[in-house]
């Protein structure tokens, strides 16, 4: 472990150096002050003290959700077996696989040990340990739950996790086929056709019309690619300074919404997403305002944010949930009456934990439906373009073999 050479002052105002073993510059740092002293200088042994803390951070792994998820799984059994929790964050550093997980929690122990809460300490990790996470862990040292609020976040985010992967898989099939497609047709133009449009200015016959056209395309592409890349470039840049804009973000979220199909399961997966999260805040002891709040930053579209922060509104002003719900109309009427149904009967936690497991199912139905839509799709666009390509550079050969008949 390295050492470092520190100079600083004890409580008592007494000038204090010497050396100290820790893993990094900010650990030493807390080791000091958990000795009651104030650093005033800190740097590695025999050595200049050097900043790599943005290239260090870079190359650290970054820690996923199924690390999160099997701390937080661990981290309540050993909790409800009535371990310390000092004990057990120095149980979970030690035999945490990922080494920033590891030093994360080292440092989260040691804040513990010199008497910030468990959920204060969280907060220096945001990356890692979200403002939902955070929440919950407060709401749960308050009500000496903790045990029970950290196998609801593992289950909560095992959940999230299993619907994201859905998305993304759904997503993956038509990018790749697109990004061969798109390969396969710059080969053509770049390669292939300038070999026949060789062999076809031997002939000395004029080109049908279709055969000129992608022999022309090809001499534009191989002329002007750098244009075209430009092109391409601004676009994709100025869209997404488009998308950074308030006006923006909220005009291109509300496009996607109104996408046939695409729409569709965009609102289910915002919906499923929406009411696990506030179902399973409200469920821990979560004042609902709060709750809200954290559920329109996650929500992952502005056209909904903006919804359920109309709802915490009105709520502050002595209206229920359902109400500006449902004159919101992004969420479906289904949802909205369930959401007033738990809010009279006094559990709506378990209503929205319902609509959540009802949505997830529809989620996969959605998806099935678009990647269904999407392959004839694909299958049409590699048609139009490979097999137009192809039979646009044998008409020629077809023009000489009737000729030659």
């Amino acid at each position: 472990m390295p050492v470092f050479a520190y100079e600083g002052r004890a409580a008592n105002g007494e000038a204090k150096k010497g050396s100290i073993e820790a893993a990094d510059l900010e650990a030493a740092k807390s080791r000091l002050r958990l000795m009651k002293i104030n650093p005033t200088e800190v740097k590695p042994k025999g050595g200049i003290e050097i900043n790599l803390g943005p290239l260090t951070a870079m190359m650290k792994p970054k820690v996923t959700i199924k690390d999160l998820v099997v701390f937080t799984r661990q981290f309540a059994t050993m909790i409800d077996s009535g371990l310390p929790l000092i004990q057990c964050l120095t149980i979970l550093s030690e035999q945490s696989e990922n080494p920033t997980l590891r030093e994360q929690l080292t440092s989260i122990k040691e804040q513990v040990e010199s008497g910030t809460t468990f959920a204060e300490a969280l907060k220096k990790f945001p990356q890692t340990f979200d403002e939902l996470f955070r929440n919950l862990v407060a709401a749960g040292e308050i009500g000496g739950i903790l045990d029970t609020i950290l196998n609801r976040l593992a289950q909560f985010m095992e959940k999230n996790q299993a619907l994201q992967r859905k998305v993304k898989g759904a997503m993956t099939y038509p990018v790749i086929v697109f990004a061969v497609g798109g390969l396969v047709t710059l080969v053509l133009l770049l390669k292939v056709v300038p070999t026949f449009e060789k062999m076809f200015a031997d002939m000395g016959s004029a080109l049908p019309a279709p055969t000129q056209f992608v022999v022309n395309l090809s001499y534009f592409v191989q002329g002007n690619w750098y244009i075209i890349l430009g092109i391409l470039g601004g676009i994709w840049y100025g869209l997404k300074a488009f998308y950074a804009t308030p006006k923006g973000h909220l005009a291109l979220d509300a496009f996607f919404l109104k996408i046939p199909v695409l729409g569709d399961t965009i609102r289910k997966v915002a919906v499923a997403r929406f009411c696990r999260t506030l179902g399973t805040m409200i469920s821990s002891g979560v004042p609902i305002l709060d709750g809200l709040e954290i559920c329109a930053k996650t929500a992952g579209n502005v056209v909904i944010e903006n919804a359920v922060m109309g709802a915490r509104t009105a709520i502050s002003e002595g209206r229920t949930i359902a109400e500006p719900i449902t004159e919101a109309g992004v969420f479906p009427p289904m949802v909205c009456q369930m959401i007033a149904v738990g809010e009279s009967t006094g559990a709506l936690d378990v209503m929205l934990n319902k609509i959540a497991d009802f949505y997830d199912e529809e989620v996969d139905q959605a998806i099935e439906a678009l990647t269904g839509m999407m392959e004839p799709l694909i299958m049409l666009f590699l048609g139009i373009v490979v097999g137009g390509f192809v039979i646009a550079m044998y008409m020629p050969i077809f023009s000489m073999a009737q000729a030659v008949g």
